[in-house]
């Protein structure tokens, strides 16, 4: 065990809902160890989320040239901040080694991997199986600096800020589409990028159709630039204001925080507004390692449908071909958006 570390790189270096439930490891160690500090590696499209953070001292953005790391160029600039720890929440190879050459003492990670051994402080367990929640999962590899007794009601927290400037321009946009402020806001994010397998682009559109007709709203659609074409299909005729490809990430942060309900398959803005403390709407496939118990937003304002079958070894093959995720009823969530809404 790493009795009291000092300099600490926290490597997070995948999507943005993996970013989030790595987010809480940072206020857990600055509380065990007040005076270390905390950096963390991310991708540059993931950077915004951990924007003023409060219990992280410094980002390093991960070198890449189209999408390929760059390894000497990671080297050399992770040697510079001299850690004394590194805790992969996220391994790869290419990353491991790169923590491995830029010679941090400490190098805390998987077990479980070929490429382990460019690790020398280990910790087994395997997420494969969708036993824990993956913030669980993060959270345990603390144990390796000591860190072993968290209470999730007191020690968890996401600190996502919110961006004066983007809130602005949020507004500003907003002004332009007729939102009123006085009535509650939904917003649908109907794509997942592929992170998951999702509910049908149809079950959304009908989901539009009947929340914009039944209910007194303001009904947002969000997506990124390549999910407009999904987007403009879920709004079809339905009296809702697509806003896809319009924000980048920081400026969804702000647009989510002032939702009331967020409904969307297992992909980041879900974890963003259960981090927010938001009311989310998500559907999951019964595949443990795609699960809500794995990768459900960590907070207790949700509600999470899943396929409504008996399934047993369920696999992503299985469930695509056999469209399980279609039998999540439309009026079954419409239920429980009139449910949390009356609720607040």
């Amino acid at each position: 065990m790493i009795k009291k570390p000092e300099n600490i790189l926290i490597v997070r270096t995948d999507r943005i809902g993996d970013v989030v439930l790595s987010l809480p490891l940072a206020k857990i160690i600055k509380e065990k160890f007040p005076g270390a500090k905390i950096t963390y590696l991310l991708k540059n499209y993931t950077k915004d989320l951990a924007f003023n953070h409060p219990y992280i001292d410094e980002l390093i953005l991960l070198e890449e040239e189209n999408g390929t790391v760059l390894f000497k160029k990671n080297i050399t600039k992770i040697k510079n901040y001299k850690f004394d720890t590194s805790i992969v929440v996220y391994p790869t190879f290419k990353i491991s080694l790169i923590l491995f050459f830029a010679g941090i003492k400490n190098r805390i990670g998987t077990g479980y991997r070929w490429y382990s051994f460019l690790f020398n402080k280990r910790f087994y367990e395997h997420r494969k199986y969708g036993e824990k929640h993956e913030l669980e999962y993060n959270i345990n590899l603390l144990k390796l600096i000591g860190i072993d007794k968290i209470d999730p009601e007191k020690d968890i927290s996401f600190d996502i800020r919110i961006d004066d400037k983007s809130e602005q321009k949020v507004n500003d946009l907003l002004q332009k589409t007729g939102f009123n402020p006085k009535i509650p806001t939904v917003i649908i994010h109907p794509g997942s990028g592929g992170s998951a397998i999702d509910w049908p682009v149809h079950k959304f559109r009908r989901l539009a159709e009947v929340l914009a007709r039944e209910l007194n709203l303001n009904l947002l659609i969000t997506g990124s630039d390549k999910e407009k074409h999904i987007c403009n299909d879920v709004k079809g005729n339905s009296k809702s204001i697509d806003l896809s490809g319009k924000f980048n990430l920081r400026e969804l942060i702000a647009l989510i925080n002032k939702s009331d309900i967020l409904i969307a398959n297992s992909t980041g803005p879900i974890h963003i507004a259960g981090a927010l403390g938001k009311y989310v709407i998500g559907f999951y496939p019964q595949i443990p390692a795609l699960s809500p118990k794995r990768w459900g937003p960590y907070t207790k304002k949700k509600k999470i449908f899943t396929p409504n079958v008996d399934c047993e070894n369920c696999t992503r093959k299985k469930c695509e071909e056999l469209d399980c995720m279609n039998t999540i009823e439309i009026e079954d969530v419409v239920k429980a958006v009139k449910q949390i809404l009356k609720r607040n």
